[in-house]
């Protein structure tokens, strides 16, 4: 056999092997399924884009990244087995795990929100100046919209009546077109939403907003969840689907225009522009004082204790949920590498 012909042929084999390792390596890949809570926008895009710089796959995990409807939505998914992850709402947790008790079917192990950035708006021309003046009005929601399923409590914190609030359950695109138009008089939303109705064509300064937190509550917002099942069979596989996105918030934080750019390749016909004030404003439910202390992801466990007693008063659940069993700390990376970083100046 010639050098040439043994080269060639050495060459051969190592492309085969390569094949054959990319195939094993494809082959050994983690197939998850993750659910959004909703749409694929500007406050979500750092999910975008740990799917899109390939973190996943670095931690041995081919995820899917689904958009969602909602954070009722979003349970159900996980609880009825076509997702094993997904972001839900703590509120919509408890509310869950409350009113099914028995078999525990998933876990949160990571908090997005700290701080609640819960609001309801309304018009100066509506007449409403305070919480209180929203008893007796109607409002407009979806009726898996966490910020709706929450209102019992800021309404018991403001001091009105939950039930003397009438409910249109709508689709939410229209919620705030229909505040725009005078067709309700106040909607639910997150402190983005004030920008989608500025969108519709509503100056700033004729909006009234109030906020759950300036009622003083202090209420958890979105969180990661898990399937038992996932977290039974592979925990390994939850922990790095924890890590993966806790890299790209890491990220978003100290550089929010570079993460919305990956929001097109999920939706095509989305304005980054217009993305990115919304990304702003929801990371300050994210990047607070308390992650710049104790980390991104984890809980006060007293808070928790609260907002457990909260819902379950709020919402009369059926049962109240240990709350040492709605959060699982035992993924969260380590603290070191949950601080956030400051954006470069």
């Amino acid at each position: 056999m010639t050098t040439r012909s043994g080269s060639r042929l050495a060459v051969a084999a190592l492309v085969v092997l390569c094949l054959f390792c990319g195939s094993a390596f494809a082959q050994s890949l983690t197939k998850i399924r993750y659910s959004l809570d909703w749409r694929f926008e500007g406050q979500l895009s750092f999910y975008m884009m740990a799917k899109a710089k390939g973190y996943f796959e670095k931690e041995g995990i081919d995820l899917t990244l689904d958009s969602g409807a909602g954070s009722g939505a979003a349970i159900s998914r996980v609880v009825g087995g076509s997702h094993e992850m997904a972001t839900a709402d703590l509120s919509s947790i408890i509310e869950f795990l409350g009113n099914n008790p028995g078999q525990q079917r998933f876990q949160a192990v990571y908090l997005m929100y700290n701080r609640s950035p819960f609001i309801i708006q309304t018009l100066k021309k509506s007449g409403i100046t305070k919480p209180q003046d929203l008893a007796g009005k109607k409002m407009a929601s979806p009726v898996f919209d966490s910020v709706r399923k929450a209102f019992p409590i800021y309404a018991k914190a403001v001091g009105i009546d939950p039930k003397s609030v009438t409910w249109l359950s709508v689709d939410a695109a229209l919620r705030e077109t229909m505040l725009a138009r005078g067709e309700v008089d106040a909607v639910p939303g997150f402190e983005l939403n004030k920008l989608t109705l500025m969108q519709r064509g509503v100056k700033e300064e004729d909006i009234v907003t109030f906020a759950y937190a300036d009622a003083g509550l202090k209420l958890y917002g979105n969180m990661i969840i898990a399937s038992n099942k996932l977290i039974a069979e592979n925990p390994r596989a939850v922990a790095g689907v924890v890590r993966a996105i806790n890299r790209a918030l890491i990220e978003t934080i100290a550089n929010p225009e570079e993460s919305v750019k990956f929001i097109k390749g999920f939706d095509p016909v989305v304005d980054e522009k217009a993305e990115l004030p919304k990304l702003k404003i929801l990371l300050r439910a994210i990047d607070t004082p308390y992650a710049r202390n104790n980390g991104l992801g984890s809980i006060n466990k007293l808070d928790l204790d609260n907002q457990v007693d909260d819902v379950a008063s709020a919402f009369a659940l059926k049962t109240r949920p240990p709350a040492d069993q709605i959060f699982n700390s035992g993924f969260l990376p380590p603290k070191a590498d949950r601080i956030p970083r400051s954006a470069a100046k």
